[in-house]
């Protein structure tokens, strides 16, 4: 899956909307949390030991049995060492009544003796974050992953107050953490920020041979500093030990059944959560949700996905042609992609400001296709260049120094899991022949997606994991005993799931929603946003989509198998004058 622009992620594109106005400031590059402090008692109440009997053995369906007792293992000791909540690092720059804590878990589930990593974990308890809603009945602890993988969640407690979260904060204790390799928790590195960092890049619309070789050389230089710079931790950077953190992270508070809000790739691995611990769910969220099929991941989730940005380049070129009034840049679709090839020849010649080269320039606009909150800004900016001015441009699209750091941390965790999580092709010109059939037709972001996913033809890690087929239920967990993993029919008892998704989403396009409600069987329910595309519905974008959420959460209805909600309104044209640049400038970066 496609990264953020910047290639980095922080914020999920779930909550964009709302954090766009409230959220903090994040800190300039992930850090190393503190040492909690004096422990607050916890917001749970107590529970008895995980049970040690067979509904949570080895046979589960897709692990490798000893990482499967390991990760049994592990979660038992959690629930008996409850986490103890402490002052969160100032670096968090979270709000006051969010405690945070570190969780250890064992870096290799097949030894859960071995070595240990901690990831920061931020917690507001129930009604922390509101008033007069504190008596209301608390349903335990929700936990949220913005996706990536490579972006930290630990920001999701300050959404408490915001009007669309505050009867769900009043219910649950809000609950985010930064996963394995990211921010603080066991950082993963694959090359200095500052190389990371480098512009300006020159990337070509039709690569030459030549470029391609020189691609391929670079694709492998960046698999061998991911292997030299983590050593054999590298191979435990996967879906499967995300999927048993969670696990984990579930026991440590205390709580017997999830409670789980996954965005983006969050919602793949909360599906494959739920296909290993169905007997452990309570009440799982799949924003914008990628398609499950393991024949899909990666490779093939890859290309599909540049298909689906071809298409909402077309959005925001067509929105942007109906505003030709104000923008200039065209009164066709057709006519405004002119006007980019425009600017990007400028670029390609002579980079704006010395940074911005055609790559920065793909990065920066590639984030149209994710959020159309970001549509004017861009299309100014392009008006502004054309118009003689570049600063506008180099604002939106020049490298930012003080992120270096936490956006090379993220490319390498999306980087490693995506490459750890199967099996991809080793040879270029599988590679080649694919994209340069798929650019025909899609050329706006197929190569880019190309070039980011490369080191996984070189990955250094041989032996890799296989896809776990979501859906096919495990006995883990469900009380049941005897062989194996539960048929899908019967669907191991799954309680009902919510899945939410832009019909026109291209990061994580329509069809892999669909697919995840087939597999997941009656238990999921879909709510579309029929005609949108913005990445991210939950949390201030879609009233419609946010009471369904809402609803689903506070009371287990799900309202049906298929709901849907008219699209959220296209934002207004506005100039560069300032009105809407500082808005747009803090959205949370995508996540995938």
């Amino acid at each position: 899956m496609r990264t953020p622009p910047a290639r980095y992620g922080a914020a999920a594109a779930v909550l964009a909307l709302a954090l766009c106005t409230h959220a903090p400031a994040r800190a300039a590059a992930p850090t190393r949390s503190a040492t909690p402090v004096a422990p607050t008692p916890s917001a749970s109440p107590a529970v008895p030991a995980e049970s040690t009997d067979s509904t949570d053995s080895a046979a589960s369906a897709g692990q490798d049995p000893a990482a499967a007792a390991g990760a049994e293992l592990a979660a038992r000791r959690a629930a008996a060492r409850p986490l103890a909540f402490g002052p969160c690092p100032t670096d968090e720059q979270l709000p006051d009544g969010v405690g945070c804590a570190r969780l250890r878990v064992p870096l290799d589930y097949t030894r859960p003796d071995g070595p240990q990593i901690s990831l920061t974990v931020s917690r507001l308890p129930a009604g922390g974050g509101t008033t007069g809603h504190k008596t209301a009945h608390r349903q335990g602890a929700l936990v949220f992953n913005p996706g990536g993988p490579g972006a930290s969640g630990t920001f999701f407690p300050a959404v408490a107050g915001l009007p669309e979260w505050r009867r769900i904060s009043a219910a649950y204790d809000l609950v985010g953490y930064a996963p394995r390799g990211v921010g603080g928790s066991a950082p993963l590195s694959c090359r200095s920020p500052a190389e990371h960092a480098r512009a300006p890049r020159q990337d070509p619309a039709a690569p030459s041979a030549a470029y391609k070789r020189e691609r391929v050389a670079l694709a492998r230089a960046y698999a061998r500093g991911c292997a030299e710079r983590a050593g054999t931790a590298l191979a435990h950077y996967t879906t499967l030990d995300n999927v048993r953190d969670l696990h984990v992270l579930r026991a440590a508070l205390g709580e017997r059944r999830l409670n789980f809000l996954g965005a983006s790739y969050g919602t793949y691995f909360g599906a494959v959560y739920a296909t290993l611990y169905p007997g452990h769910v309570r009440r799982l969220v799949f924003d914008s949700a990628v398609n499950p099929d393991p024949r899909h991941i990666w490779y093939r989730n890859n290309l599909d996905q540049s298909a689906a940005f071809e298409r909402r380049w077309y959005d925001f070129r067509a929105w942007t042609a109906r505003h030709h009034a104000t923008y200039g840049l065209g009164a066709t679709p057709a006519a405004v992609r002119a006007s980019w090839e425009r600017v990007r020849e400028v670029v390609a010649r002579r980079p704006a400001g010395g940074l911005v080269g055609t790559g920065e320039l793909q990065a920066a606009y590639l984030k149209a296709a994710y959020y159309d909150e970001v549509w004017p800004q861009r299309a100014a900016a392009l008006a502004a260049f054309l118009a003689g001015d570049p600063e506008p441009l180099v604002e939106l699209a020049a490298p930012d120094p003080e992120r270096a750091a936490e956006e090379e941390n993220a490319t390498a965790v999306y980087t490693a899991v995506l490459c750890n999580d199967a099996s991809w092709p080793a040879d270029f010109a599988v590679w080649d022949r694919d994209h340069t059939e798929l650019a025909r037709r899609a050329p706006f972001e197929t190569w880019p997606n190309a070039w980011l996913n490369l080191p996984c033809a070189y990955w250094p890690v041989t032996d890799r994991q296989q896809p776990v087929d979501v859906g096919a239920f495990s006995a883990a967990g469900t009380g049941a005993t005897g062989a194996g993993a539960e048929t899908g029919a019967d669907r191991a008892g799954l309680p009902p799931v919510l899945i939410v998704a832009a019909e026109r989403d291209a990061a994580t396009p329509y069809a892999g929603a669909l697919e995840l409600q087939r597999r997941l069987g009656p238990a999921a329910a879909l709510v579309t946003e029929v005609g949108a595309g913005a990445h991210g519905v939950v949390g201030g974008r879609n009233a419609c989509v946010d009471r369904h959420v809402e609803r689903y959460l506070l009371t287990g209805d799900t309202a049906g198998p298929r709901s849907e909600c008219a699209p959220h309104p296209e934002p207004a044209p506005v100039s560069l004058d300032g009105r809407a640049a500082a808005t747009v400038r803090s959205l949370p970066p995508p996540a995938v």
